[in-house]
């Protein structure tokens, strides 16, 4: 489970994030809904323990994520733009994200060829649609216990929406895991999360 109790952020003297209140069960798809710039990409470093909150607190299975490696092994987090090294190919992300993860190399196979990828090829050649399926493909290869995801959908098109969907079902189904997926659009949300909050003005206005 992931609990976020009163969280506030700022960067500089910009507020960011005021009061966020929020908890994601275990075998849920939660979908994070808010316009862009609302602040959604902030609290998913925040949950993922990549950024410090000025006040308030987020565990994971009741633990401290920031700077608590065992709490962020169980979680994966992809960001709208992932980094990655410029030569980097699909197979040698595998092998530096192996280092860190429990990592199921057939897993990622299926996926990348699902996808149409060859894993030796620089990733940098790829288009932003297809850079996005191999980290989608390492995200599900991961099977992470706790799944964050900013802006998942991005730049895919409708056949790799659906097999991502499908991916992230059996996740759930198998592994019980828990998976927050932020979008600006709520439509691409609708028949994949089980529940939602949205996050306006600085904090999760409603939820249900």
């Amino acid at each position: 489970m992931i609990e976020i109790a009163g969280i506030y952020k700022k960067y500089g003297n910009k507020s960011v994030l005021e009061n966020v209140n929020l908890t994601v069960g275990n075998g849920s798809v939660f979908g994070l809904v808010g316009i862009n710039g609302a602040g959604k990409s902030t609290l998913l470093r925040l949950a993922a323990g990549v950024l410090r909150p000025d006040e308030g607190s987020i565990l994971v299975d009741g633990e401290p994520v920031y700077e608590n490696e065992g709490a962020k092994r169980k979680i994966f987090f992809l960001p709208d733009d992932p980094y990655y090294t410029p030569n980097i190919s699909g197979k040698g992300l595998a092998d530096m994200y192996r280092a860190f993860y429990d990592f199921d190399a057939e897993a990622y196979g299926e996926y990348l060829e699902r996808f149409k990828l060859s894993p030796r090829v620089p990733i940098r050649n790829f288009s932003k649609g297809m850079k996005r399926q191999v980290f989608v493909s390492l995200a599900l290869a991961i099977r992470p216990e706790y799944l964050l995801l900013d802006e998942a959908f991005d730049g895919l098109d409708p056949l790799a929406r659906l097999l991502f969907k499908r991916g992230l079902a059996d996740l759930v189904a198998d592994k019980k895991s828990a998976v927050i997926i932020s979008s600006h659009s709520l439509r691409e949300l609708e028949d994949i999360s089980d529940s939602y909050g949205l996050l306006d003005h600085r904090t999760i206005t409603c939820s249900g």
